[in-house]
């Protein structure tokens, strides 16, 4: 059964798994999370929601997975500005594969490197995997 919580936008904390986690930024070797938890960050220098990353200046290399509800495309929107900004360097999203939506094709589609994951990610809470999303993902990447 599905995990009735994946589907509502009321928990913004979903950790990224830490393999992927650990994957991406041996290749991309950030230096910010920029939507983080004190529970949930992954690198030593992080946005929380009290810090609002959209108010911010981001330096270095980027690592986002943004809270997916409403205001993703806030999300988005700014780190395709950050990028715009400072061209040479990554900012690497994990998001939701929502092609269907105007920010993918105002902000990624042909934008940006698209890599698709196969099946469904298991998000994690607490450290533990959940059920699996109910919902593509995929990895974006500007700055290549």
């Amino acid at each position: 059964m599905v995990n009735k919580v994946l589907f509502s936008s009321k928990n913004m904390s979903w950790e990224t798994p830490d393999d992927l986690f650990i994957e991406l930024n041996k290749k991309f070797k950030f230096d910010l999370d920029a939507c983080a938890s004190v529970e949930n960050h992954k690198l030593e220098k992080y946005f929380t929601e009290m810090d609002d990353a959209l108010t911010q200046k981001w330096d270095g290399n980027v690592f986002m997975n943004p809270p997916y509800g409403r205001s993703i495309n806030k999300f988005i929107e700014k780190a395709y500005k950050e990028h715009l900004r400072d061209p040479n360097r990554f900012i690497v999203m994990l998001i939701p594969s929502r092609t269907d939506t105007t920010y993918w094709h105002e902000f990624i589609q042909n934008k940006s490197i698209v890599k698709f994951l196969k099946g469904r990610l298991k998000f994690e809470l607490n450290g533990k995997a959940m059920d699996a999303a109910p919902f593509p993902s995929a990895i974006v990447v500007y700055g290549f």
